[in-house]
């Protein structure tokens, strides 16, 4: 027992005795071959603590990670009015060479001059160097017309080149449904519906409905609109109305986008009827009914007078619409009435528009304006307590009520094209019918 008790002891002696010439540096720091080797396959746990502090390697080990050095990045940047597309480059860092090479190599596709306030670009830039705040330019991107953009980026030479791409678009239907509480506008929001697509629904019933006055709490309305998406089916923008109800105390109005036989592209109903008309009742958005047509007191003068037309109050610099087609017969200012526009429409009917605060530009008597479009603003001048629209239909050269007055209709489908119609709506309604409302959607993955 005693004898390989001190057996055990020799060996370990030896082993320890071994790891650490092994393990100590020699002062040369001059490791061969071999001794490299067996230090590999010494065991440390075994060494001198103490020396194994002193191990150095003639090769220092490399690193597994690079140098990490000043990295590219991306900004996004919108032009603000008076913002030129040179400007902006520059004011982000790029040299003005560049900036105005990328603009050279731009205008096989886009033309600098059109750049305009709200234009967005994206830029990806390199910093030069961490302690230099110059960048160099590697990729530039903008949006043309949708669904068209372009991108500019530099060659092996360091030529800028401009290529331009179209998205890759698919056209989807969507489905939304409200009840009125305070307005159509707010129960469509409620509704999730895009706000273009409210504008554009507004805008194809405002020839017979005035939404300040014949829309009330509890009325409906239903709605397909198409939703344009990119290849991944994530949403860019909406796209038109291609159905509508509204229904106003329990009376349905339904419309249908339709492309006629000539490539026109109007609303109309049921029965094949345009939704246009030739004359607006209201020609501004927004407004309220300050005052009727009729005898009443006048708020200045202090005595009954008759109101020949309708106020509509609302605030100044709120744009008016011309009612209908026609042509500008009257620009100036017209005693009481103020600041003052007449338009004729045809021989038979003309509207006149007062206490406007200024004239959109260009206008002038002779001047051919389109319905809707945007003649004057809201203002308070002449006789006028407050800023306000007063608003004349004048047949024949008299005054009428405008809340009144039998619009003459639009273009009725008849024939061959009624029959396609009638086919076109009928389908709408399927597909209509078989899309599910956002409340159905999230009740099925309940």
């Amino acid at each position: 027992m005693l004898l390989r008790g001190i057996l055990a002891f020799s060996v370990v002696a030896l082993v320890a005795l071994v790891s650490a010439r092994l393990v100590v540096s020699p002062p040369s720091d001059s490791l061969s071959g071999d001794n490299l080797s067996t230090l590999a396959l010494a065991p440390i746990s075994l060494g001198n603590p103490a020396a194994a502090a002193n191990l150095r390697l003639r090769h220092p080990a490399t690193p597994t990670d690079p140098v990490v050095g000043p990295q590219p990045y991306r900004q996004r940047l919108r032009a603000e009015p008076g913002d030129t597309l040179a400007g902006i480059l520059v004011s982000a860092g790029v040299s003005r060479a560049n900036a105005n090479a990328v603009i050279s190599a731009l205008q096989d596709h886009f033309d600098p001059r059109k750049f305009r306030a709200g234009q967005e670009l994206t830029l990806t830039l390199q910093p030069e160097a961490e302690t230099d705040e110059s960048v160099r330019l590697v990729a530039f991107k903008m949006p043309l017309a949708f669904p068209h953009r372009v991108s500019v980026s530099a060659d092996t030479n360091g030529q800028f080149r401009a290529t331009k791409h179209t998205l890759k678009t698919e056209r989807q239907t969507a489905r939304a449904e409200g009840v009125v509480k305070t307005s159509l506008y707010a129960a469509a929001v409620e509704a999730g519906v895009p706000i273009p697509v409210i504008a554009e629904m507004i805008r194809v019933y405002s020839w017979d409905v005035d939404f300040q006055r014949d829309t009330q709490s509890g009325d409906r309305f239903s709605l397909m609109y198409e939703t344009i998406v990119d290849d991944r089916g994530r949403f860019l923008r909406s796209g038109d109305v291609v159905h509508s109800t509204l229904t106003l105390s329990g009376k349905p109005h339904t419309l249908y986008r339709f492309t006629t036989d000539k490539g026109g592209i109007d609303y109309f109903d049921e029965k094949g009827q345009s939704a246009r008309k030739a004359l607006l009742q209201t020609p501004i958005d927004g407004a309220r009914l300050s005052s009727g047509y009729g005898r009443r007191r006048h708020p200045i003068l202090g005595y009954s007078k008759m109101h020949r037309g309708v106020d509509f109050a609302a605030p100044r610099g709120t744009p008016i619409y011309a009612a209908g087609n026609g042509t500008v017969d009257y620009v100036g200012r017209k005693g009481g009435y103020g600041k003052y526009i007449r338009i004729r429409h045809n021989g038979t009917y003309s509207t006149a528009y007062a206490h406007l605060s200024r004239y959109a530009k260009g206008m002038r008597p002779g001047k051919r304006v389109r319905q809707r479009q945007v003649i004057g603003y809201v203002g308070s001048t002449g006789r006028s307590t407050g800023p306000h629209l007063h608003y004349e239909i004048l047949r024949g050269g008299r005054q009428t009520n405008p809340l009144r007055v039998k619009m003459p209709s639009g273009r009725k489908l008849a024939g061959k094209e009624l029959e396609r119609f009638l086919a076109h709506a009928a389908e709408v309604d399927r597909r209509f019918a078989a899309l599910a409302t956002p409340d159905t959607v999230a009740d099925a993955s309940t």
